[in-house]
């Protein structure tokens, strides 16, 4: 995996992105049901079709059922909107779903009624302190209807009697949400078992640009950057769901599938102006956690490290405990710190495209990152093997510096002993990790180093005498 290919045209990169997720935050009115979501998807899966690295795309879709027991939750009836407006006083459409996603409460359930406007009021929603912007609010599991307005229209509506028409469904449907799954060419196991790196983004929020339609907008990127490597040593499982009962629901139907996870990711909030933020996971020290921490100390750019909570997204599923997984979060700024979370202004002109194509390139060098990173073993663990008779330190000298490479040789030999990885070693070694690893491929090269999964190989044969 080649990390200077992301930022070899940025500019470009960031367009695309930006492109997608203007495209996404102007879809169907969309929930965690829904023919919103089957047309979110589409606009996706023909993203990836305009240049996707092969004969086909591994993009599948599934449905499952509502009523369908999933862990301690039940995948609830399906949602969809035909249309749902305000009629004020004199006859005009004050509040229209069809001008803004977000002008509906979601998961309404159907409403036809008459009402004062003090009778009204307990189904407005809007922001006081924010009073220009549409909030976002949902009753997924309560039954409820209400409209989602500015504070400056809510207050501009005059009394008297409004029409309200909503006019949605709630019924026996299916949670739907897309996966693609790329197989691993060198699986990392030595029994050869796919071990796999699963990434996930939500695809709930309607119109809402950072969240989430850069998460969707850089795991379509992603995929297409995954197909088109010559090599992977995972496979990859890129997930396109709903958030929290999409997780819960794919955790209850691939309980086969998770005790090969080795890394996870969920992608969320990954455009708009903060500082780039890694979410630990619940272990706190997993490979990817030490990944993530590597790849963006090397942006030298401001950035945060925040440990696990069990409050946030999809992570908090994957990290409950009886599952435990691998899995962190990564994006910019995070649920509630921005005033324009979960509003109107969570629109394309928030996220920026140099931001969308950073992010982009700090999640290809994490994943990068664990691709390359194993546990190796010394071949020649009794005293310092010679290099110089086999040729190394003649390679150090072409070198530019010399005495970083020469370092790099004598901590990868002392520490690669079957029980350090290469994140181990870096860090001990207080080394930049790409050093690890261009000693780890000089070393193996002349046999020094074997993979610790590897079966034991011949010892070094001692040089002759006239040699030492």
């Amino acid at each position: 995996m080649n990390t200077s290919e992301v930022h070899d045209d940025a500019a470009a990169l960031g367009e695309r992105l930006h492109g997608l997720v203007t495209t996404l935050s102007a879809a169907p009115v969309r929930s965690i049901t829904g023919d919103g979501v089957r047309a979110t998807l589409e606009i996706v899966h023909k993203a990836l079709a305009e240049s996707w690295p092969g004969p086909g795309i591994p993009f599948e879709i599934h449905e499952v059922p509502s009523g369908t027991p999933v862990l301690d939750w039940t995948v609830p009836k399906e949602w969809n909107v035909r249309a749902a407006y305000l009629v004020g006083p004199d006859g005009s459409r004050v509040v229209d779903v069809a001008d803004h996603p977000l002008h509906l409460l979601g998961y309404s359930v159907p409403t036809r009624a008459r009402l004062s406007l003090d009778e009204l009021r307990p189904h407005l929603f809007s922001m006081p302190d924010r009073p220009g912007w549409i909030p976002y609010r949902t009753s997924y599991w309560n039954e409820n209807w209400g409209f989602c307005l500015t504070d400056d229209a809510l207050r501009a509506l005059p009394d008297g009697e409004y029409e309200v028409v909503i006019d949605t469904t709630l019924t026996d449907g299916s949670l739907t949400y897309a996966e693609i799954v790329l197989p691993a060419t060198e699986p990392a196991a030595a029994d050869g078992e796919p071990e796999e790196f699963l990434i996930t983004t939500h695809t709930c929020h309607p119109a809402t640009a950072n969240d989430n339609g850069s998460g969707m907008a850089v795991l379509t990127e992603l995929a297409r950057h995954l197909a088109a490597l010559p090599s992977r040593r995972y496979t990859y499982r890129l997930l396109f769901i709903p958030g929290t009962i999409g997780s819960i629901t794919w955790l209850e139907g691939n309980r086969d599938v998770v005790g090969r996870i080795r890394h996870g990711l969920v992608l969320t909030g990954l455009g708009d102006r903060s500082d780039p933020t890694y979410k630990r996971s619940r272990r706190g020290d997993a490979t990817v956690d030490r990944a993530a921490a590597v790849a963006l100390a090397e942006t030298g750019q401001p950035h945060r490290l925040v440990d696990f909570s069990p409050y946030g997204y999809d992570e908090r599923q994957f990290c409950s405990p009886g599952f435990d997984l691998p899995v962190g979060r990564f994006g910019r700024g995070q649920h509630g710190e921005y005033p324009e979370y979960h509003t109107s202004a969570d629109n394309p002109d928030f996220v920026t495209r140099e931001n969308l194509a950073g992010s982009f390139g700090v999640l290809v060098r994490m994943i990068e990152i664990c691709e390359r990173n194993e546990v190796w073993r010394n071949t020649s663990p009794h005293g310092e093997p010679q290099l110089g008779r086999r040729g190394l330190y003649r390679a150090i000298g072409a070198t530019m510096n010399r005495q970083a490479v020469e370092m790099g040789l004598l901590w990868v030999l002392n520490l690669a002993d079957g029980t350090n990885d290469l994140l181990d070693i870096a860090s001990r070694a207080g080394i930049e990790f790409d050093s690890v690893t261009a000693a780890v491929d000089a070393l193996a090269g002349v046999d020094l180093l074997v993979r610790a999964d590897a079966a034991p190989g011949p010892r070094a044969t001692p040089p002759p005498a006239d040699v030492r």
